[in-house]
């Protein structure tokens, strides 16, 4: 028996968009998309909310025709941890602009004075402030380019630069930048990148910025997995539907917001969203236990053959060491946010990660670990060496993450592509080198001591012998 999908409740003519997000990805279609979806079902004071979606990555290609095809309309179906499923039309894109077919769609966008919020999910690597020195790139490619440039942009950065320039001169009002994506102080993170672009290139914009654009911090949670060619036949067939850009995701979702904007907001409030006068604590709780404990079992899950994070999660050994990560090693370095019981969050999180119906991806967790242990794994890691905690269990973490770098073959003999956009050639050649301490030196660990920790050393090269010889999980099993 099919699914009934839930069709949208209010008129899509009266949408207009006051929002502007760059990067429409799932994770995007399945959160703020959603928020605001259900926001416009239960007050019709917030059709100005509508929003508009911009895509710049070469491989948004084929979702941008997709939405294109479909007037930006597509199913959102939510996975319930009890097997009961709903799936959803969601009408809230009512614009796709992608700079490659018109370069200034973009540009006009951001300087539109009915644009009052311009949010993002550019990932934590597309901010380009390398962890080696902690300061905006001004020599990446198209930033360079950019500088130079200013009418003919290539990068976000230059995009928003020219947008804004736009929008100051026609006197189109304050705007808030507001960032979706997974970085402690993700404000703070978006407003160095940008402004720190602007004092470059165009002094007098950064001037203005400062005074009528605000970067609050946001934290934000959903599972969301990439969706497949397979999925969307799954999904299709599950649904009655005829969706060439299905999404489907947890039935968890969790938003928190610092309350700063320029130019107003929507009533997200309403729908469930939290606003805040300081999000840190929820930003420290959310990435220590939930993005940390994501990355701790994916490389271990990965090498073991598992390519799902339920199926991995449903194994004892692999379920336990994830337990004793978040009791041990994570929750001591915590302090609970107002109203939230840990021990609950940490439950849940078991659940999520374990529901059968959503089915995560465990190469998705394992993308991008250059980029994701740095803000997940390090900053608590770095506290652990220093008061001297056991350190069985990141020890083991790290000798996973290098041998599936370097190895790229699993215990069962299969061989894999590894997905890292950040990998240069001189940390490649750490990766590969037969000398292990040389992994050490990758910048996502600058900073927490580990060569000069006699302890982490010995674990770490005890463990890299032990996966190299006998495998991840039978290593794992003797350390649970």
């Amino acid at each position: 028996m099919k699914r009934e999908i839930r069709k949208i409740g209010y008129d899509r003519s009266r949408l207009t968009p006051g929002i502007l997000h760059i990067g429409v990805g799932n994770f995007h279609r399945a959160h703020e998309e959603y928020y605001t979806n259900q926001l416009v079902e239960a007050d019709d004071a917030q059709f100005g909310w509508g929003i508009a979606g911009a895509m710049l990555m070469p491989h948004d290609e084929s979702l941008y025709r997709s939405l294109r095809e479909q007037d930006g309309m597509y199913t959102l179906t939510v996975c319930g941890r009890d097997g009961h499923d709903e799936a959803m039309e969601i009408g809230t894109l009512v614009e796709l602009v992608r700079p490659t077919e018109n370069p200034r769609a973009l540009i006009d966008m951001i300087a539109s004075p009915e644009i009052r919020i311009i949010s993002m999910t550019i990932t934590e690597g597309g901010y380009n402030i390398p962890r080696e020195t902690g300061e905006f790139n001004l020599k990446d490619e198209k930033v360079a380019h950019d500088l130079k440039n200013p009418a003919e942009p290539l990068s976000v950065f230059g995009q928003m630069a020219e947008g804004l320039r736009k929008r100051r001169d026609a006197g189109a009002g304050p705007v808030t930048v507001l960032t979706c994506d997974n970085l402690q102080h993700n404000g703070d993170t978006a407003r160095k990148a940008f402004m720190s672009f602007f004092e470059a290139q165009d002094p007098s914009l950064a001037e203005w910025a400062r005074e009528n654009v605000t970067f609050p911090n946001s934290m934000v949670d959903r599972i969301t997995p990439a969706t497949t060619p397979a999925d969307v036949k799954r999904l299709d067939a599950e649904n009655g539907s005829d969706d060439k850009a299905p999404v489907y995701c947890e039935d968890f979702i969790q938003w928190v917001i610092e309350d700063r904007f320029a130019a107003g907001r929507p009533a997200w409030e309403k729908v469930g969203v939290q606003f805040t006068d300081d999000v840190t604590a929820y930003e420290n709780m959310k990435l220590s236990l939930l993005n940390a404990s994501h990355t701790l079992l994916s490389y271990p899950s990965f090498l073991a053959g598992y390519r799902k994070v339920d199926d991995a999660m449903h194994d004892a050994v692999i379920e336990k060491f994830v337990r004793d990560f978040m009791d041990l090693d994570v929750t001591p370095y915590v302090p609970a946010p107002a109203g939230i019981d840990l021990d609950e969050y940490k439950k849940t999180l078991i659940e999520r990660f374990g529901n059968r119906s959503v089915s995560d991806q465990v190469s998705r967790l394992c993308f991008d670990g250059l980029s994701k242990f740095p803000v997940y794994v390090t900053p608590n890691l770095t506290k652990m060496v220093a008061d001297g905690k056991d350190l069985t269990r990141v020890a083991y973490l790290l000798a996973a993450y290098r041998h599936y770098l370097k190895y790229r073959t699993d215990d069962n003999g299969v061989s894999f592509e590894i997905a890292e956009p950040w990998l240069t050639d001189a940390e490649s050649a750490l990766v590969m080198s037969d000398d292990s301490m040389r992994f050490l030196q990758l910048d996502a660990f600058a900073g927490a001591g580990l060569a000069g920790s006699r302890d982490f050393v010995a674990l770490y090269m005890r463990f890299v012998d032990e996966i190299r010889e006998r495998g991840a999980m039978a290593t794992l099993r003797e350390i649970i």
